[in-house]
């Protein structure tokens, strides 16, 4: 034994000579680089899950994705047949051709897989609720504070969005873009990017809720009220009805998240 100077509680402690255990030395794994076309099928999958691309909506042709990712058309066909195998596109041919998103619904209504997926992780479910509902009234304080002009314009283009949809896909596009809209306007990149990733986890009990007009009211009511506390700049109006609208929505995330667990042992059954 080796005898340190540290003092604890008036006493010298004495600390073992010799290499650490195994079990308190760093683990470290060997880095796997992610691919071109591995980066790409991310980007579009991150969009997919956020909604951004809408059930049933074309991609760009690939020559446009090309130029967009800055890479050539076999590693974006590398990525979209990567994207196939997971089911999340699909390819048509003819002129009316291309690769659409892959469809959740049929005829409005969710699918089976869709509520085993939301039945399948209820754990996540309930933290991501629970962290949604610490971080995202923050979030709106910040943006209330640090928002620039700009800001608001592509927060009121959301919510204009929503109120001109035709259908729920249009409709969860836009609101995704408005929670987005209104992280960004924190000009905090980490604040940004947990708002997106708790949407990203929370989008498939959000497609499954029950949408009706009083629903859409209440919403845009909230929207409107967080759009113009932020434009003001007030802080705490903003955390405060930020705070009621999270509340509002995770009550209906939970009665949501309970029908499809009771769906989902039908399903299985």
């Amino acid at each position: 034994m080796r005898a340190y100077d540290h003092v604890r509680s008036g006493r010298r402690v004495e600390e073992p000579e010799g290499p650490l255990p195994a079990a308190s030395r760093p683990r470290f794994v060997p880095i796997q680089p992610q691919r071109a076309h591995e980066y790409v099928a991310e980007q579009i999958r991150r969009h997919i899950a956020l909604r951004l691309i809408k059930p049933g909506e074309s991609l760009p042709p690939e020559r446009d994705l090309a130029v967009t990712f800055g890479v050539g058309r076999p590693t974006i066909q590398a990525a979209l047949r990567l994207l196939e195998a997971e089911g999340l596109v699909q390819t048509r041919r003819g002129r009316a051709g291309g690769t659409f998103v892959s469809d959740l619904s049929q005829d409005g209504l969710p699918t089976d897989e869709l509520i085993l997926r939301v039945a399948s992780r209820p754990k996540d479910t309930e933290d991501l609720l629970t962290f949604r509902r610490i971080v995202e009234p923050a979030v709106a304080r910040v943006a209330a504070e640090q928002r620039a002009e700009s800001d608001i314009v592509a927060m009121r283009r959301a919510h204009d969005g929503m109120a001109r949809a035709t259908n729920e896909p249009e409709y969860m596009e836009n609101d995704t873009a408005f929670h987005l809209a209104l992280a960004r306007a924190s000009h905090n990149r980490y604040l940004a990017a947990t708002i997106e990733e708790i949407r990203m986890g929370l989008n498939d009990a959000m497609t499954l809720l029950p949408e009706t007009d009083a629903w859409h009211s209440r919403i845009a009511q909230e929207h409107e009220a967080l759009i113009e506390a932020i434009a003001a700049g007030d802080a705490d109006l903003a955390e405060r009805i930020m705070t009621v609208h999270v509340a509002n929505s995770e009550q209906s995330l939970r009665a949501v998240l309970r029908a499809a667990l009771r769906r989902g042992m039908e399903v299985i059954s």
